[in-house]
């Protein structure tokens, strides 16, 4: 089964330095038909402001996953980090037993455009954590990458992906022109495609920016006839 939801179709807030997208349920939008998919609770696309940003706030008990597609997004948290994510970088964020944090964007002129990304975790009460990891142009061009999976699977332990205390798994890819690829799914667990730029064929369906793509008793996807396409494919807990 494979549900389209379109773009226009997300909740919005416009708070003048934040322009936020909602593909489910979040803050004053709500719809009970969007109150996530599988484990995957939120997928907000932020756009910030220059010279503004997310002030300093706590969070309990998620996995949180920020994606930037461009600008960058300084980062500071009660766990000591401080470090600034651009565009091909995947942070996550360990909230477990409580965790503050703040996200700004220091550029004087230019817009930080991100995904910021919640996953149910696999208990509650996990000791806070973070990582970030950068995956080049390269290992994405025309292909899916791996970038997280659970830290207690052999592909999330390893190196080069992002550890996740989580029942997920997260892929990233590029597609232009003649590029397409295949992805192998579990017909027992959930499927979402999000697509964050550009446009792209998924089995079947036409996908343009914002677009999204739930799937259900589903053993693969394809993905092809893409021009200038991000993509994000998860694979989920049901």
């Amino acid at each position: 089964m494979f549900a389209l939801h379109r773009s226009e179709q997300r909740g919005l807030a416009d708070h003048g330095w934040l322009r936020s997208q909602h593909s489910f349920s979040f803050a004053d939008y709500f719809d009970p038909a969007r109150m996530g998919w599988g484990n995957l609770r939120v997928l907000n696309e932020d756009r910030i402001a220059p010279g503004t940003g997310f002030g300093t706030h706590g969070h309990r008990d998620m996995e949180i996953v920020s994606y930037v597609l461009s600008g960058e997004l300084a980062h500071r948290d009660s766990m000591g980090n401080g470090t600034s994510i651009r565009p091909g970088e995947v942070q996550r964020m360990t909230a477990g037993a409580g965790v503050r944090h703040s996200e700004f964007n220091h550029a004087p002129q230019a817009s930080t455009h991100f995904l910021q990304i919640w996953l149910l975790p696999d208990r509650t009460g996990h000791e806070p954590g973070y990582e970030q990891r950068d995956f080049p142009v390269a290992e994405r061009q025309g292909r899916l990458r791996l970038a997280a999976a659970p830290a207690s699977s052999a592909d999330g332990s390893g190196d080069g992906v992002v550890g996740l205390h989580a029942d997920a798994r997260l892929w990233i890819g590029l597609f232009d022109g003649d590029e397409s690829t295949e992805l192998a799914l579990d017909a027992k667990r959930k499927g979402y495609v999000f697509l964050a730029r550009g446009e792209l064929q998924v089995s079947g369906h036409l996908l343009q920016a914002g677009d999204a793509l739930a799937i259900d008793r589903e053993t693969s996807i394809s993905l092809s006839g893409g021009r200038d396409a991000e993509v994000l494919v998860f694979d989920l807990a049901p």
